[in-house]
């Protein structure tokens, strides 16, 4: 059969030349014909030699974002020694390579073997891949002998390296790079249909990102969706929502305003409501399927054996986003209840997981290559170059049913008591409420009392994020009692260090706390007056300052942001403003932004004592009671 031929290579193939054409032959033709004495061969070439030894088939997974879509790709590669040669096919590719001019023929069964383990993660051949088959194939043969994963731990598909596209026009606001890079990399996420973890640090606009994501000019596909977070957060994502996206037709399943038509819920792009109305409402969540589930502050979940984490997790959704900035605040475990979530049965059970990965380091760096891929995570640090070096996050938050029953209890009484004309004054009651009601208060709370007013949760909420990062931050109130409790929590809950700072420290002595402060490593704490600590010291080791209660003057609130925020800090300052709405103390934001649009823009003075009648006579006036129904 082999007469008047010789061997001929055609793209790395070696076969037959025969009457001027190529012949392919297969590995157990060739071997014969080498190796058994097959007549009619012409002798070998000089520059070709032939292995009886077979080499070994092995596939290789690589990660370029430049190259689009996923950025995934799988090869082939045959391998004998320390030398290898790429296979362009284990299905229509021949079973033989030449590696280095050396023939050999590819392990029997290794092409069958290969693709019959790539067939279950829906593979059929070498060339680029979903997330989908890459997660599956990763998981699946994670210690296979045959699998070399060469991605690295940073793989985010969807967000490229070429020059950034610009802010999508279907929101109004101006993205920075890296926030259009994490909507792209979260619409990636949603086209696939899988799920993943926002676990951006704070201040990097997650709720902006994720708003971008919902505001799709496809919005069909992401409707309707639903957003749980803790109850005191559900108005500021609705703001966020009209002020970004107002094209979204949204609604607040909350309180007494609950719907138990979900065909009613069905009709709206996105429902917000809190975990504690998730839970409640299950049954009634349930009978929908969400396109989009969003977790806002997601370490809600993070102990899977709550009656929360397993009720979130049994709510129908194509995709299941986890918004959190601190993924992992205590144990691995923390990180699997947050996976569980987004991608079910990923991970495996809690209990095969604890099996796998032990709870140290060592075991976090043999989960990394699972998770990364589903979890985004940038640090202020890393993107300080595309933010302003002061970050304003504001806090609109919610009073609970039961508190917004009470503010209004002490509103009317106030009105009894003053009239409509009011006073300053006659709103301190009001705005002691809103700090604490302990303040108003002349028997003491007990600890777990004080804990679970709403806004002081959340302020534990931002401290356990803060406190994560082992970065230090000061908080500004205007109530000596409440400075004092801030500090004996930090140092129960965290062991962290823990200060105040009012008017009846010495002079001498404020020095020295800020000292002291300062030459602490890691985390930390100052709770300072800021008629007290509000000017002339400089505390720039913090890198959050947090705004408990806000104050009339404008100028107060600056001056104790410059605490942090001035000369001789080189990294971003985060700060924090929290207040409620509908209450006296967003008739003071209000007044706040009023009077600094006009400071800015006013070639002389500002509003003077009827400005000041009309705040009053509004924050009177502003009920809590709406927004909770």
């Amino acid at each position: 059969m082999f007469e008047q031929t010789t061997w001929s290579v055609e793209n790395g193939e070696l076969g037959l030349l025969r009457n001027g054409s190529h012949q392919r032959l297969t590995a157990d033709e060739i071997f014969a014909a080498v190796f058994e004495g097959s007549e009619g061969v012409i002798a070998t070439p000089d520059e070709l030699s032939f292995s009886s030894v077979p080499a070994s088939l092995f596939a290789e997974l690589t990660y370029n974002p430049a190259r689009g879509g996923s950025g995934l790709t799988l090869s082939f590669f045959a391998e004998s020694g320390n030398e290898s040669t790429q296979v362009v096919s284990i299905t229509t590719g021949p079973d033989h390579v030449l590696i280095k001019q050396i023939w050999f023929a590819l392990a029997h069964g290794a092409r069958e073997e290969l693709a019959e383990e790539l067939d279950k993660a829906g593979i059929a051949d070498a060339g680029p891949l979903t997330l989908r088959q890459y997660l599956h194939l990763r998981k699946r043969c994670s210690d296979a002998l045959w699998l070399i994963d060469r991605t690295g731990s940073d793989i985010h598909p969807g967000i490229d390296t070429s020059p950034q596209h610009g802010t999508p026009n279907f929101v109004l606001a101006t993205l920075y790079p890296y926030q259009e890079a994490g909507w792209r990399w979260l619409s990636y996420i949603h086209q696939e249909g899988l799920g993943a973890i926002l676990g951006d640090e704070m201040g990097l606009g997650k709720t902006l990102q994720i708003i971008t994501l919902l505001a799709s000019p496809h919005r069909a596909d992401v409707a309707p969706s639903l957003i749980v977070c803790p109850s005191t957060l559900m108005e500021n994502w609705r703001r966020e929502l009209a002020r970004f996206a107002p094209q979204i037709e949204t609604f607040i399943h909350q309180g007494s305003d609950r719907t138990g038509n979900y065909r009613e819920l069905s009709q709206h792009d996105v429902v917000i409501t809190s975990y504690d109305t998730a839970v409640r409402d299950g049954s009634l969540f349930r009978m929908l399927e969400w396109q989009l589930l969003v977790l806002d502050e997601a370490q809600a979940i993070k102990n899977p054996d709550t009656k929360r984490a397993k009720s979130v997790k049994q709510l129908r959704r194509r995709v299941g986003i986890a918004v959190t900035g601190t993924p992992i605040e205590n144990k691995l475990r923390d990180l699997w209840s947050l996976i569980d979530f987004a991608l079910p049965d990923y991970l495996g059970s809690l209990e095969v997981f604890e099996q796998t990965f032990s709870d140290d380091l060592a075991g976090a760096r043999q989960l990394e290559p699972l998770v990364s891929p589903l979890m985004l995570r940038r640090r202020v640090a890393e993107v300080a170059q595309d933010l302003p070096e002061k970050i304003i996050i504001p806090q609109t938050l919610v009073l609970s049913e039961s508190e917004a029953e009470e503010y209004e209890r002490i509103r009317k009484q106030t009105l009894e008591e003053y009239g409509r004309a009011g006073s300053l004054v006659a709103l301190t009651r009001l705005r002691m409420f809103c700090a604490h009601p302990f303040l108003l208060e002349d028997a003491n709370w007990t600890v777990s009392q004080s804990l679970s007013f709403s806004k002081y949760q959340r302020l534990l909420e931002i401290l356990d994020e803060i406190f994560a990062s082992g970065e230090k931050c000061i908080l500004f109130t205007t109530y000596n009692r409440l400075a004092s409790f801030v500090k004996q929590t930090v140092r129960e809950r965290y062991g962290f260090f823990a200060e105040t700072i009012n008017g009846e420290t010495a002079i001498t002595e404020r020095q020295n706390i800020v000292d002291s402060f300062s030459a602490v490593r890691g985390a930390g704490i100052l709770a300072l007056n800021p008629r007290a600590a509000g000017a002339g010291l400089n505390i720039t080791a913090a890198t959050h300052v947090i705004h408990y209660n806000l104050e009339w003057n404008p100028a107060i609130e600056d001056q104790a942001s410059a605490r942090a925020y001035r000369r001789g800090q080189d990294r971003p300052v985060t700060i924090h403003r929290l207040y409620y709405a509908e209450t006296v103390e967003e008739v003071i934001d209000e007044r706040l932004t009023r009077k600094r649009e006009l400071s800015e823009t006013a070639v002389v003075g500002i509003e003077g004592e009827e400005g000041d009648y009309g705040d009053i006579l509004r924050a009177l006036q502003a009920s809590p009671i709406r927004s909770v129904q």
